[in-house]
């Protein structure tokens, strides 16, 4: 028998949180049809404390990467709300868009993004693999290291 999500999710040792409200106005999700978008998430932790700065300024790829991973937990948060609190609903994550706070001359954006599709692909398995960009940008709410949004096709 296979694990549930939230089997595996114990397995990682990764505990959802409660996602945040949003900040502006804005929903943290949409569902139309069987399609599930995500609001970006940012790079902050069940603390409170988000992950902040430029990737090849002062942040390295590895730091970048963890930061990649906490905008996955969070996307998975508000997936997690939306659904019901059932992720065996998602069917396949479609497509992730990451933004990256990156200095002029960083051009490593998917190699941070991958610490968020790495996390889906862990996850989810198959069903976690997924369309993606990964675009660099000069700045982000709350300096934050990275932020992610999800389309994912849900039952």
């Amino acid at each position: 028998m296979s694990q549930t999500i939230e089997q595996k999710l114990a397995e990682l040792g990764i505990t959802l949180p409660s996602p945040t409200a949003p900040l502006a106005n804005y929903v943290p999700a949409v569902r139309t049809g069987n399609l599930l978008f995500i609001s970006g998430q940012v790079s902050i932790d069940s603390a409170g404390k988000i992950a902040t700065g430029k990737l090849g300024a002062g942040l390295d790829i590895d730091t970048g990467r963890a930061a990649a991973r906490l905008c996955a937990i969070n996307l998975m948060a508000q997936a997690k709300v939306a659904l019901g609190g059932d992720l065996e609903k998602v069917v396949r994550v479609v497509k992730l868009v990451g933004f990256v706070n990156s200095a002029p001359d960083f051009v490593d954006q998917p190699k941070v993004m991958n610490g968020c599709s790495d996390l889906f692909v862990e996850v989810f398995g198959d069903k976690g693999r997924h369309a993606r960009s990964a675009v660099g940008i000069a700045a982000l709410p709350f300096d934050a290291a990275c932020e992610v949004e999800a389309i994912i096709e849900v039952a």
